[in-house]
């Protein structure tokens, strides 16, 4: 049995997350806000904003490629949608890049790498 691919990067997959968590929100004009009666009116421009957080167990090769990827601008990305349990893509861009060295080995280490996606 296959397993799911989670993300992929300007069409390079990227090896399975050991945690995944995405939030959609919605964006709203700045028109919206409360009303002279006390109500909330909101004027929503944009639904279903993906916002992933995702960390790996990876090599240092693989710290080298995400680090790569942290800074660029944009990233086409395929991801994993909740709704429709198929991949979904989307031009996004990534902030929180954080490395964490778990075990020295004779191979330069295993590293945990945890970053968010932001939908742009």
């Amino acid at each position: 049995m296959a397993y799911i691919q989670y993300l992929v990067f300007n069409g390079r997959s990227l090896p399975k997350p050991d945690s995944y968590d995405v939030g959609l929100s919605d964006v709203e004009a700045d028109s919206g806000g409360e009303t002279e009666a006390g109500t909330t009116q909101r004027d929503v421009v944009r639904t279903g904003v993906a916002d992933i957080s995702v960390s790996f167990s990876v090599s240092p090769k693989w710290v080298k490629l995400l680090t790569v990827y942290s800074k660029l601008p944009k990233i086409a990305v395929e991801y994993f949608d909740t709704e429709t349990l198929d991949l979904k893509e989307a031009e996004m861009y990534i902030t929180g890049f954080k490395a964490k060295l778990e075990k020295d080995t004779s191979y330069k280490g295993l590293w945990t790498v945890s970053f968010s996606l932001k939908e742009m």
